[in-house]
């Protein structure tokens, strides 16, 4: 079982519970998936980089990453339906907890001026979004290897449907929020 899951049933559920005042452990919030996403503008001219954000992705998450595609024809942007244009993981389970202790304990401290996550970024329905500038701030990149630096997105879906219920979650998970 991975670290944060144990934390979360033997010490996150019961402080939870008797902070938002639930009587039941299934009313408790918890985490269901996180969605980690790379768009590539620059795949539009080179297929290669997608290859290589999808390399990078399944390195970083630990599962294989797939190739996203154009939904539709934008003649603007060049991008033609059905095109690759970029690469997302969804991530469950033990992975999912494995990824966040990672990400919360090593890739987040190493971003350059790093002063925490906006408190602003729920989506209402207990949903949390952020981005990162950088895949080198995770320790599974070699810098030397890395072509181009690219960023994610990373969305962390709670059961919650209450903002307040999915942000004290991430607080017990001393999530780094800006003070």
């Amino acid at each position: 079982m991975a670290r944060l899951r144990e934390f979360y049933f033997k010490t996150a559920l019961p402080q939870l519970k008797k902070k938002l005042g639930l009587t039941n452990d299934l009313q408790v919030p918890r985490f269901e998936k996180i969605v980690i996403n790379m768009g590539m503008g620059e795949a539009i001219a080179d297929s290669k980089y997608i290859k290589q954000a999808v390399e990078e992705l399944t390195a970083i998450a630990g599962q294989k990453a797939v190739p996203t595609v154009a939904k539709k024809s934008i003649a603007g942007f060049k991008l033609r339906a059905g095109q690759k244009i970029g690469a997302m993981v969804t991530l469950r389970g033990d992975r999912m907890y494995e990824f966040l202790d990672r990400l919360i304990n090593i890739a987040l401290p190493r971003v350059r001026d790093f002063r925490g996550l906006p408190r602003k970024s729920f989506d209402g329905n207990g949903n949390y979004s952020f981005g990162i500038k950088e895949q080198i701030v995770f320790p599974e990149i070699a810098v030397s290897n890395v072509e181009n630096i690219h960023g994610m997105n990373v969305v962390i879906v709670t059961s919650s449907s209450n903002c307040a219920h999915a942000a004290a979650l991430l607080e017990e998970f001393n999530f780094p929020f800006v003070s």
